[in-house]
């Protein structure tokens, strides 16, 4: 074997470690090193030297380990077998890594089982090169990208979903909203992964989470985006479930008259079981009053309030509109059979809203029939309150006793501060014990 009297690198440019394809040197062989590498002299299996860039002579002179490894007659040319190895320690900035088959993780926000993949890109660098040879490398000859992405993808795997798992719990963030916190994710997943690293000498420069997503053809997947965008679609339109499946069955009462009583009498049950049997009351019951029926009997469950002459429970003491104290009642307000506007004098039916004369908008007071658009808390005729507005969209509202707003749905449902009695509508009076509201 002839003896090399130059050694230099002649690896490509993914390469981490290198080794020097011939081990006969001598004294006084040149060993180049570049930039950004550094050279290790292995001699008997164990590390003589590590050189910096430059061009270096093996002779006693300069690296004086030599003379204790090996014999060199003085003044002569000795001939000796020792391993050149090169390390390079530029940076690498685009080592890929995936996740090869689907994550299952449980939503945190949705709890349904989703399959994640997951997919970026790492940079390292070579800081101690003989932590990283010993460690590593071993006696592999060359040590390149790919070594690097098959040694460590067990290690990312596990750590990637961990990460994943506990980032979305704590954020409360659901798997499809994910890639909103891609920035704050990769600087997670580095966080966790520079220790790994640098056990082996190798420094993580950075770990970037490029893109997380869920396979499209999965039922899960399918299932939840169908749900969300019938959700986005009751948003847009300005409705609820509840309220979608009250109309739909109030559309199927409507549709089968004979079948009235028994089709609403089991969609108030229902709709009671899931908390909104009043709701669905209300709605059947204008439903039944526009179709001449009587749902459940309610006639023989109600009277007439004294004063205002609404339906009122035939247990209440006190009337849920006025106030009334059906025990003992007193006069009722004045009544005119028509309005007259208080811009233009101009006289008209009260079941109009707007004056026929001058078209200003007509609020008929509710418990003698005057005109109470001029505004104020009262009617000015017979004092009965002002009809109460939706605190949302201040659409006024016809019926007092309603839980939801009929133009946008808010809820318009609160309690007793005097015995804590849930309140339908906007009465003046609680039911149970009279307290004014």
């Amino acid at each position: 074997m002839a003896i090399v009297d130059v050694v230099k690198y002649n690896g490509g440019p993914d390469v981490f470690a290198w080794k020097f394809p011939n081990e006969a040197l001598s004294t006084w062989t040149q060993l180049i090193v570049n930039e950004s590498q550094e050279a290790i002299l292995l001699k008997g299996g164990r590390v003589a030297d590590v050189l910096g860039p430059g061009r270096h002579v093996l002779d006693t002179a300069n690296l004086p380990i030599l003379s204790k490894l090996i014999n060199i007659p003085f003044g002569g040319r000795s001939p000796f077998t020792a391993e050149v190895w090169y390390i390079n320690k530029v940076h690498s900035m685009n080592i890929k890594w995936g996740t090869p088959t689907p994550i299952q993780l449980q939503d945190p926000k949705y709890k349904v089982f989703l399959p994640l993949r997951s997919f970026g890109q790492f940079g390292i660098q070579v800081v101690e090169p003989k932590q990283f040879l010993v460690k590593m490398v071993g006696t592999l000859p060359v040590f390149d990208r790919d070594s690097i992405e098959k040694f460590f993808r067990g290690l990312y795997l596990t750590k990637v979903k961990d990460a994943i798992a506990s980032y979305l719990v704590k954020k409360g963030i659901s798997a499809l909203e994910i890639n909103a916190y891609l920035v704050e994710l990769s600087e997670h997943l580095r966080e966790e992964m520079v220790p790994v690293f640098g056990e082996y000498g190798i420094q993580l420069l950075r770990f970037n989470v490029n893109n997380i997503n869920v396979p499209e053809d999965d039922p899960g997947v399918i299932k939840l985006k169908a749900a969300l965008a019938k959700r986005a679609e009751m948003d847009i339109v300005g409705f609820s479930y509840v309220q979608e499946r009250s109309f739909d069955a109030m559309e199927g009462a409507a549709t089968n008259p004979g079948q009235g009583n028994s089709m609403m009498g089991a969609g108030i049950g229902m709709a009671m079981g899931a908390g909104i049997g009043n709701v669905m009351g209300n709605q059947m019951n204008q439903m039944a009053q526009g179709m001449n029926i009587n749902p459940m009997g309610q006639g023989q469950n109600i009277k007439k309030c004294p004063e205002c002459n609404i339906d009122m429970a035939a247990t209440a003491r006190f009337c849920p509109d006025c106030g009334g104290d059906s025990h003992n009642p007193r006069p009722a307000g004045p009544s005119a059979d028509d309005a007259t506007c208080a811009d233009c004098g101009e006289a008209f039916s009260k079941k109009y809203r707007f004056c026929p004369g001058c078209s200003k908008p007509y609020t008929p007071c509710r418990g003698c029939g005057e005109d109470m658009a001029a505004g104020g808390q009262a009617c000015k005729a017979c004092g009965r309150a002002a009809p109460k507005s939706c605190s949302k969209c201040d659409a006024v509202l016809e019926n007092d006793r309603a839980r939801f707003c009929p133009e946008c749905g808010e809820s318009l449902v609160s309690l007793c501060s005097g015995c804590n009695t849930p309140i339908e509508g906007s009465p003046r009076f609680c039911l149970e014990c009279g307290m004014k509201l």
